[in-house]
């Protein structure tokens, strides 16, 4: 059950610093809020509002509070092959995966797969970009930077894994979202809903706590914006996670059909119009998953730690949510100071990883983020385990 700060914010994180717990409190102090802010047992510091909360508004969203990485997630396939069964070396499979999803800063395809993009655009349009010069310099950018970008993974703390789950089953899981061209739309619609405040002569404790109204045409493009990116980031990872079935099911020997039992892919960056206590309210779930009664979900640890396959038990007081991971105990710039890459290898031994580039994914090491299985005790009012998954074989971008 959560710890009630304040009417207007509940708390399931047991692990939760000082800071976060002032930067929620700012959250919960909006106008627009309809109802409380639902802080995840992973909550930390985040830009504007917290990573790991649940934020109901009416009439309104604030993009910041979405953010820049607009539908990131997770998708996972239960490939059915037994863990006995996969090869004695998994680095060919590495190299291969290497090869063909590229990962990294601004990396993307050398030519986009035209077939794949003109479809994602037949289905689901274009972006429109917010008002103003610079956003629009940013849909530009967004248009370029699209169909490259589109099947890749980018950089951070996204990932694609294969892992083995208590009953020995491989599984196939990676973390990515919009990638560049739903972070150029983001930030265009950020800066339009801080002017539009500024323009109504309203004022928040946090510019990044500025919100769009309905009735206003920024919120419509916004709306249309969120839209698609939250398409493009599970497309995107639809698109990867075929790549990696391929090269799995080429890796072992066998035909793609024979390694793909059951795929789950759900958003935890995104906002959502859902229906709670019988109002309709928008919803963002910034660092969180959907946890209805019944829905299956991801909920990933650190490079070393594993995850979770998790099956939702639809809390009304989360609004039906849960976390999207274990979250961050240190910054970035604090992992790199106090950890090296040695430090990082001795968390990865027995596992097939970039070895080689451990100085530059020091900042993931499990060190970096709380403990996994703190954060599933402190949320088992919201979500019961289905599988737990360890880490075989895992592959990120620096």
């Amino acid at each position: 059950m959560p710890e009630i700060i304040t009417e207007r914010l509940y708390n399931w994180a047991s692990q939760l610093d000082g800071e976060t717990r002032a930067q929620a409190a700012r959250t919960s102090t909006v106008p627009v809020l309809d109802g409380h802010v639902a802080l995840m047992p992973d909550a930390h510091l985040g830009k504007g509002s917290t990573v790991g909360s649940v934020i109901p508004t009416h009439g309104a969203i604030i993009p910041a509070a979405v953010g820049v990485d607009i539908g990131c997630g997770m998708v996972a396939v239960d490939t059915g092959v037994d863990v006995a069964d996969l090869p004695d070396d998994l680095r060919p499979l590495l190299r291969a995966i290497e090869r063909h999803i590229p990962a990294g800063v601004g990396a993307g395809h050398s030519a986009p797969a035209e077939r794949a993009w003109d479809a994602f655009v037949t289905a689901h349009g274009l972006p429109v970009g917010a008002a103003g010069t610079r956003a629009q310099t940013n849909r530009k950018s967004v248009l370029d930077k699209a169909p490259l970008q589109f099947g890749t993974l980018g950089s951070g703390n996204h990932f694609l894994e294969l892992c083995g789950d208590e009953s020995g089953t491989v599984w196939l899981m990676l973390h990515s979202g919009s990638r560049g061209p739903g972070n150029l739309l983001a930030q265009g619609h950020i800066a339009a809903a801080r002017g539009l405040m500024r323009a109504r002569l309203e004022s928040v404790e946090d510019p990044d706590l500025a919100w769009l109204a309905e009735g206003e045409p920024e919120f419509a493009a916004y709306v249309h914006d969120l839209t698609w990116s939250q398409a493009y980031a599970y497309a995107n990872r639809e698109r990867m996670m075929d790549a990696a079935v391929a090269l799995f099911a080429k890796a072992i020997g066998r035909e793609e059909r024979q390694v793909h039992r059951q795929r789950i892919n759900c958003h935890h960056n995104y906002a959502v119009s859902e229906t709670h206590d019988g109002r309709p309210v928008w919803v963002t779930r910034k660092g969180a998953i959907s946890a209805r009664v019944g829905q299956l979900g991801l909920i990933p640890g650190s490079m070393a730690t594993g995850s979770f396959v998790v099956r939702g038990l639809g809390n009304p007081l989360s609004y039906q949510s849960a976390s999207h991971g274990a979250g961050r105990r240190l910054s970035r710039t604090r992992a790199r100071k106090q950890f090296t890459g040695s430090d990082l290898a001795d968390t990865m031994r027995g596992k097939t990883w970039l070895a080689d580039r451990a100085d530059r994914l020091v900042d993931e090491g499990p060190y970096a983020y709380k403990d996994l299985d703190q954060v599933m005790r402190d949320q088992a009012d919201l979500v019961e385990v289905v599988h737990r998954l360890d880490t075989l074989l895992n592959y990120k971008g620096t």
